[in-house]
């Protein structure tokens, strides 16, 4: 669970964020950002900010803000039924962000998983991408990504996206974020 205070300073971040990296939110659109904490109470280490712009049955469009260091866990996209996983390019817009695939393990990987989450990080191909790089994940491709040292903005652009039925490797995850009112 996160504070509503540690929500919108979190929100605020993700604002500057955006602003470095030349994006321009509307005032609705800023008050939509989501703070993805992943039920873990470590957003610092393990969270992802974003704003989705549209999400139809074809298409979906997002800005993620990672802060220094910060982490998506290791998940998929999995096929439901008849409907394929969601495909997703990532396009760097500001600082660098290393995504782990499934391939040939990299020597020496810029990043490590979260302290006390190392066992749930199982892919070790790193694709760095920096400003105006971009990487295509297909339907159920096991990823993880994290920020270099000065943040990162990535935009994504996929098919439809179904959040609430990615699979983390780590059984803990909640994807939805629940936000305390405080006392």
């Amino acid at each position: 669970m996160i504070s509503k205070e540690e929500y919108e300073r979190l929100a605020q971040a993700a604002c500057q964020y955006y602003k470095r990296a030349g994006i321009v939110l509307t005032t609705a659109e800023k008050e939509r950002i989501e703070i993805a904490d992943f039920g873990l109470q470590d957003v610092e280490h393990t969270g992802l900010q974003l704003i989705v712009y549209v999400n139809t049955d074809r298409v979906c469009a997002k800005e993620m803000v990672l802060l220094p260091h910060q982490t998506c866990p290791e998940h998929k996209h999995p096929s439901t039924g008849a409907l394929p996983g969601k495909e997703e390019t990532f396009r760097c817009r500001y600082g660098r962000v290393y995504l782990y695939v499934a391939g040939e393990k990299t020597p020496n990987p810029h990043c490590r998983p979260p302290h006390g989450s190392e066992a749930y990080y199982t892919v070790w191909r790193e694709i760095e991408l920096n400003p105006g790089e971009q990487y295509t994940l297909f339907p159920d491709t096991l990823h993880w990504f994290q920020a270099g040292s000065s943040g990162t903005v990535i935009s994504e652009f996929s098919t439809h996206s179904t959040d609430e039925t990615d699979l983390f490797t780590d059984p803990r995850i909640k994807r939805t974020p629940e936000i305390s009112e405080g006392i």
